[in-house]
């Protein structure tokens, strides 16, 4: 978890209203950009990331990054939701664009905060998912896709988050006996 009484905001010098410079003061305990012209206050908001986890014969496909942040890393297929769209449809997408694969997104697996990279926070939404046509093949942000033996996964993943929802759905699985 961040600070909170330290969040710095390096992205916003200007308001974005009457075009003043932006003054950091406290508010709410929070260091953000206010203006002193029109009292505008900016806030720094995580985006939504979604991801679809697609478990098939006890493995689960993961994706080999291509690039920042680490590059070269697995992942679950993920991406971030855009605006005015759907955090389902948008899991359907992202995870199309990256496997070739289509799914049928079925529940929330896992929902997180991420603070592995403070200058870009995300709340992630993890779904399972089903696949229904397509063909695999890696795209957009992974240079590989395959899937792993869920009790055995003997790459390195990206995202610490990712390690939470793998030993969620190991715990799952164990819990139905499967």
């Amino acid at each position: 978890m961040i600070n909170r009484k330290k969040i710095y905001h390096p992205l916003f010098r200007f308001c974005p209203f009457c075009g003043n410079s932006l003054h950091y003061k406290h508010n709410n305990n929070v260091l953000r950009p206010l203006c002193l012209q029109c009292g505008y206050a900016q806030y720094l908001n995580p985006t939504v990331g979604v991801a679809v986890v697609l478990v098939e014969s006890g493995k689960i496909l993961l994706g080999k990054r291509n690039r920042p942040p680490f590059p070269g890393k697995w992942c679950i297929p993920c991406g971030h939701v855009e605006w005015g769209e759907d955090v389902r449809e948008a899991a359907a997408r992202e995870f199309e664009e990256e496997t070739g694969l289509k799914v049928r997104i079925l529940d929330i697996l896992d929902v997180h905060s991420n603070f592995h990279n403070p200058k870009y926070l995300t709340v992630g939404l993890w779904f399972l998912g089903k696949r229904i046509g397509g063909t695999l093949k890696a795209g957009d942000d992974l240079d590989e896709v395959a899937f792993f033996p869920i009790e055995k996964i003997d790459v390195e993943l990206a995202f610490p988050t990712d390690v939470k929802v793998i030993e969620r759905l190991r715990s799952n699985q164990k819990q139905k006996g499967v």
